[in-house]
């Protein structure tokens, strides 16, 4: 009786792996695989945009381990568009790669060429027409506005230092308050202004350093595990947190606050 099974594919590696060598095994399952033979640039946005937020994530957390394995799905993403394109022979890795030295030259032309060391934003701004060129529309509306403030800076429309866009969160601030306090006040007058409180304090971060969104992202991340205290509080006290006044949930509030600075100053 002969054995007709396919023989099992050896799943050792060697221990050198190129970049080349995923390029290759992206080109198989193209040619193997009916999921990955039937993608498209189309189909794959979602994945791409998913794994990026993946990525983020793990950067979040700060596992390493994890970290490499959602910069191998992002890989995976970058190459299986490089090989559909390389089909409809318009580009291939090689051209990517390419693209992305000549890019990184262009940025830094006093290492890599005769030119002067200079911010890329006013490098940029050069060859734009308008401050919004280029910079998707469907990114985070706190991330845009980042961008917008950097690309303005990049022309020269910035301030000095942090000064100033403190000033100005304290403006807008005071207009949000007026806009509350008025009984004619409508809801479109309200959230401009309160759109322009949130892009002054945006414009604060840039100023001092820090990143809007990543500032953002660990206001959250702090409040959701204060919160997860109270409620754990609550349970172990036996009692129901919808039962709970304000001024009871706000003294709880303040006890974790305080038992958090207790174990950070030991």
């Amino acid at each position: 009786m002969n054995d007709t099974t396919a023989p099992e594919e050896s799943t050792e590696l060697p221990e050198q792996i190129t970049l080349n060598d995923t390029v290759t095994l992206m080109r198989d399952l193209r040619k193997r695989c009916d999921w990955d033979a039937a993608q498209t640039h189309e189909s794959l946005r979602p994945y791409l945009i998913e794994e990026c937020h993946e990525l983020d994530e793990a950067i979040r957390e700060g596992g390493a381990a994890l970290m490499r394995e959602e910069l191998g799905d992002v890989l995976l993403q970058v190459l299986f568009h490089s090989v559909i394109a390389e089909e409809r022979k318009e580009f291939d890795v090689n051209d990517v790669a390419r693209g992305l030295i000549l890019k990184m030259r262009a940025r830094h032309p006093h290492l890599y060429g005769e030119g002067e060391k200079e911010p890329w934003e006013k490098m940029k701004s050069k060859k734009r027409e308008s401050i919004a060129d280029g910079l998707p529309k469907s990114i985070p509306a706190l991330h845009r506005a980042q961008r917008l403030q950097d690309r303005a800076a990049g022309v020269g429309f910035d301030w000095p230092d942090a000064t100033g866009p403190a000033a100005k969160v304290e403006e807008e601030l005071a207009e949000v308050r007026q806009h509350l306090d008025a009984a004619d006040a409508s809801h479109d007058e309200l959230e401009s202004e309160l759109g322009d409180l949130l892009f002054a304090c945006v414009n604060l971060c840039r100023k001092a350093g820090v990143h809007s969104s990543l500032a953002l992202d660990r206001a959250n991340a702090k409040f959701e595990r204060r919160f997860r205290s109270i409620e754990e509080i609550v349970r172990s006290r036996g009692v129901d947190v919808h039962s709970l006044s304000l001024e009871e949930l706000d003294a709880i509030w303040d006890s974790v606050k305080s038992s958090e600075r207790t174990t950070k100053e030991h």
